[in-house]
């Protein structure tokens, strides 16, 4: 009796399998990959609209598939995607959601590296009373052929960014995530879920690498401090980090000491703001375990962030702006006055001897805030933002992307610079270059002025910048939902190796390097500890 009834289960069993097996077949069969053969069509003088807007785009050959949505009214949509070799790919869909194909995708781009990508569009539309022949009552319409170029060059395998809510000066999650970029995977860094909702950012790392990096960790149960992240050994500096750029050797790490307060508008596009109350600048020296700063690097009279290092490691680049403001409690009257020059000084890292300082680009001549200097890998290129006053691009609307070619300044003595043409109405801002100096990612609200999203841009041996890409999702409609920004994508070439469990034990355990500051904020002073000690900046984005 007993094997009667487990002979019967199991034949039902299998077939519920055989069942849902046709059904998942059908549903395939319907939704896209079938073969259709297009004998007559109608020719549209245009090209079909489709969402995201990758025509006339430069793409990595390593990128994900750039599934897309075509903006066109039909019942049926076939796609064909070809280059100069290799087969094309061909997908049919009775919906305008058009997911291509991972493998045949990376197959085709990798064999057509510097080449023309096409992309051949066809929608089939309903005639209605004007047919009168049976069977004839649908047609299909071509559309112009969408373009693209594959990029010879790959782009770094891997993208690191944070992720939170937009708000003001509140949060709950937030997280640095690691992004796959020859497919979808995403995984956790670290989030603040780890050290009871407190603020993870500032991720840092040395010629875009993992394997020697920096975290910033703020809280108000664990304190604030810095991770040091090399290879899988995971350690706790007792002191917070603010900005920060490793040197290429790797020896020390500058970073800028920042008293930020975030400060609102009555009436504003954008009401949040960011001010700079007072800061410097320090370096941490790995070897010997203490923090540094010099004369040069901590004016009583101004403010000193956004450090950057020269490829070389021959110049520190940083951003400075005159103090001209006595009480440090209140926002000042002229606060839509600060704007931040571009300086440099240079750096000897055998004897530790610091250079004079040296204007590269004054406010007072392009009539702007300068921020956010990062300098490509090969030396070549010195890509910065701009916007009309204060220190915190992304609230400012005006923030633009500007390109300076270091090689020309360094043989005609001038610093001239170009405002790129990918920018856009709304703010961009945190922007880096991956590591053989060919692409850049950088942060834009052009989608829709609130949310922080990550676009890729390649950039040509002459420096031309070419229209971007948004950071591709398997959902092509993901960021109309997607209530997270994305904010600071740093490029690298391989993931982060220590999990986010010895990340999380790490900050949560007692063990630290104890760090003797030599400062008080913005006036240098020897043997004293830091005064600062608040748990995180109150800044977001």
């Amino acid at each position: 009796m007993k094997a009667k009834l487990y002979k019967t289960r199991q034949a039902k069993l299998i077939c519920a399998i055989i069942i849902c097996s046709i059904i998942v077949a059908a549903l395939l069969y319907i939704g896209c990959d079938r073969k259709v053969t297009i004998t007559q069509y109608r020719s549209i003088d245009r090209p079909a609209k489709v969402r995201p807007d990758f025509a006339g785009s430069v793409i990595p050959p390593n990128i994900a598939p750039l599934n897309f949505i075509i903006q066109q009214d039909g019942s049926g949509y076939l796609v064909k995607i070809h280059s100069r070799t290799g087969n094309p790919i061909e997908i049919f869909s009775r919906n305008s959601t058009i997911l291509i194909p991972e493998r045949s995708w990376h197959k085709l781009l990798n064999s057509n590296r510097g080449q023309q990508l096409n992309i051949d569009i066809y929608v089939k539309s309903s005639v209605g009373a004007s047919s009168t022949t049976k069977g004839e009552n649908v047609e299909w319409s071509r559309f112009q052929t969408l373009t693209a170029r594959i990029a010879a060059e790959d782009i770094d395998t891997f993208l690191v960014y944070r992720k939170i809510r937009p708000g003001h000066r509140i949060w709950r999650d937030m997280g640095i995530y690691q992004r796959n970029l020859g497919n979808f995977d995403e995984t956790l860094i670290l989030d603040n879920g780890y050290f009871k909702r407190g603020c993870v950012n500032c991720h840092t790392f040395c010629s875009n690498r993992t394997e020697k990096m920096l975290l910033g960790i703020r809280s108000v149960d664990y304190g604030s401090s810095a991770l040091l992240i090399e290879g899988d050994k995971v350690r706790k500096i007792g002191t917070k980090f603010g900005y920060t750029s490793w040197h290429p050797s790797g020896k020390i790490a500058v970073f800028s000491v920042n008293n930020v307060r975030q400060i609102f508008h009555s009436a504003a596009s954008e009401v949040r703001d960011v001010l700079d109350f007072d800061s410097l600048i320090s370096y941490y020296v790995v070897e010997s375990k203490n923090v540094k700063t010099a004369p040069n690097l901590a004016r009583k009279d101004r403010l000193e962030t956004y450090p950057a290092w020269s490829a070389d490691g021959k110049y520190l680049y940083f951003c400075s702006a005159p103090l001209t403001w006595t009480d440090k409690t209140v926002v000042p009257e002229s606060y839509d006055q600060i704007r931040y020059d571009l300086v440099r000084t240079s750096y000897d890292i055998d004897s530790d001897q610091w250079g004079p300082l040296e204007t590269v680009l004054s406010a007072e001549d392009t009539g702007l805030s300068i921020l956010l200097p990062r300098i490509s890998p090969d030396g070549r290129w010195l890509l910065f933002c701009m916007c009309d006053y204060g220190c915190f691009p992304v609230y400012r609307r005006s923030s633009d992307l500007y390109m300076m070619d270091l090689e020309e300044a360094k043989q005609t003595g001038q610093y001239k610079y170009r405002r790129l043409d990918i920018n856009s109405d709304d703010s961009e801002s945190w922007h880096s270059f991956s590591s053989n100096s060919r692409w850049i990612a950088f942060s834009s609200k052009r989608d829709s002025g609130v949310f922080t999203r990550t676009y890729i841009a390649y950039v040509d041996k002459s420096g031309k910048v070419h229209k971007p890409i948004r950071l591709p999702q398997k959902d092509p409609a993901y960021y109309d939902s997607c209530l997270w920004t994305y904010s600071v994508p740093e490029l690298v070439t391989e993931p982060v190796r220590a999990t986010k469990e010895k990340l999380g034990r790490v900050v949560r355990g007692s063990e630290e390097i104890p760090i003797k500051m030599p400062i008080t904020m913005a006036t240098p002073k020897a043997d004293e500890p830091s005064d600062y000690q608040e748990p995180w900046q109150t800044e977001r984005e």
